[in-house]
């Protein structure tokens, strides 16, 4: 804590500290947060992040679609602070989120509530391998994918010439962002190796020959390399839409254009739009290979998590956790479907609850839970908290989709009213799911922290029916 006190005093006005630069609607951001805060034993009650979309809620929809553009252009990077981003300087403020001691083991790479739950009941420190940041464009427009690719290579081109140890991938889509994807630029910086503050985290903080979990997410879309380390990806797979929607403007994109104020008549993707290659939360080579010499060098074993679709991760997790329950004499069978950034890890272990985490509220998500559900044992108890995106989209799950989902509790079926409210444009706040579980009964004490070994197990046994690769 020392060090980012020290940076903080330290930045002027033009050099953004990390809290500026990552991005605020970054999955990875929320993840951190709550991770870090379980390890502590503390909940997630002071979290008041709302998703940028779902701000200014009950207005007209034109006038909430210009004020939503002009308040994440506000909370987006300024083009002038980009040369003086720091990658190796957010790597520091990430590992800084955990108190001192040490720890029997981490667990890193993309993305997921799976992994931060897994992490919470190994007793590890879950660590992002990149981080998006958003970049104000200017005079920007949801369907101007020519202007997006060639502001965006600008924008690279000064991130990378100030970071030669990423690589950047620009993502355009409306899809996922709504109205700011045309007044921002979104772009995830991904480590090329170990940046120096993960590396002295790692021989500092673990144990002697702990053990290390990358989680990589393997989805695949189409990159256009722009070469130099930049990358331009036209949608991605969280939008809920298929790559080929984005091509050739499908219905159910031309209705998203329209809802983000964008002019369908105007969508040229650029041709072509390249082969098939790891999407944005993929991770990199390097950051691999440097994550294996590390282990080789400290002795420390080195497990990887491979997953096609988040569902397979967040299904094994699911899984593991109820073992994991029931071998310490508790029942395993009250779940929790969480949502996106609605989530407490540390309410969840709490309560005793098996938890499931939906990446986000898109319908194919979704029927992930369903489809989980219906394959397990029966829950007596299912709560759903679905996080209310802030847009329209045919992509997203209905209502009726998240209370079919909920009808799987024996006894008890609820889906919480106060995201329900006003979905898919209400305003809930990411601390509403720890108010939520907070309502939860007791179920202490927690139990002794998760063997590596017995997770491992079990993420074998549950997740390769799911395409869950465990190596």
């Amino acid at each position: 804590m020392r060090e980012m006190q020290e940076w903080v005093a330290a930045s002027g006005p033009d050099v953004p500290g990390p809290r500026r630069i990552v991005a605020l609607d970054s999955p990875a951001r929320v993840l951190l947060a709550a991770a870090s805060r379980a390890l502590r034993g503390e909940d997630c009650a002071d979290l008041g992040y709302q998703p940028m979309l779902a701000r200014f809620p009950g207005t007209p929809e034109s006038v909430r679609r210009s004020a939503v553009a002009r308040a994440g252009g506000r909370a987006a990077l300024p083009v002038r602070q980009v040369g003086q981003v720091d990658a190796e300087w957010v790597a520091r403020w990430m590992v800084d989120h955990y108190p001192p001691g040490q720890y029997p083991g981490v667990v890193l790479g993309s993305p997921s509530g799976a992994a931060v739950h897994l992490a919470t009941a190994l007793g590890m420190p879950w660590l992002p391998a990149g981080f998006e940041v958003a970049v104000q464009w200017p005079q920007g427009a949801v369907d101007n994918l020519a202007g997006s690719l060639a502001y965006g290579a600008q924008v690279a081109e000064r991130l990378l010439a100030a970071n030669p140890g990423v690589r950047v991938r620009q993502v355009h889509d409306p899809a996922a962002r709504g109205v700011l994807a045309g007044s921002t630029v979104s772009l995830v910086l991904r480590w090329r190796q170990l940046p120096e503050a993960y590396r002295h985290f790692l021989g500092e903080r673990l144990a002697p020959g702990a053990p290390v979990l990358l989680m990589r997410d393997v989805r695949t879309w189409p990159v256009v390399d722009q070469g130099q380390g930049h990358a331009f990806q036209l949608g991605s797979p969280g939008s809920g839409l298929t790559s080929a929607d984005f091509r050739i403007l499908s219905e159910p994109l031309d209705q998203v254009l329209r809802v983000a104020g964008g002019d369908p008549q105007r969508w040229e993707p650029p041709a072509p739009l390249g082969p098939q290659g790891y999407a944005e939360h993929g991770i990199e080579p390097g950051f691999e290979q440097s994550l294996l010499d590390w282990a080789r060098e400290a002795d420390s074993s080195l497990h990887r998590v491979l997953f096609a679709e988040p569902e397979a991760l967040s299904a094994a997790t699911a899984d593991v956790y109820r073992g994991w329950l029931r071998a310490a004499g508790k029942t395993g069978d009250r779940c929790v479907v969480e949502c996106g950034r609605l989530l407490d890890p540390w309410q969840v272990v709490r309560a005793g609850l098996v938890p499931y985490w939906c990446e986000n509220a898109t319908s194919r998500r979704v029927a992930g839970a369903e489809w989980w559900l219906a394959g397990s044992d029966p829950f007596s108890s299912v709560d759903v908290l679905p996080e209310p995106p802030g847009m329209r989209s045919p992509a997203l799950a209905g209502l009726p989709q998240w209370l079919a989902v909920a009808s799987f509790g024996r006894r008890r079926r609820a889906l919480d009213r106060v995201a329900a409210r006003g979905y898919p444009v209400t305003s809930v706040p990411t601390r509403h799911a720890t108010e939520v579980l907070r309502a939860q009964p007791y179920d202490l004490p927690a139990p002794a922290p998760l063997d590596v070994q017995d997770a491992l197990t079990g993420l074998r046994a549950s997740g390769t029916a799911h395409g869950l690769l465990v190596c």
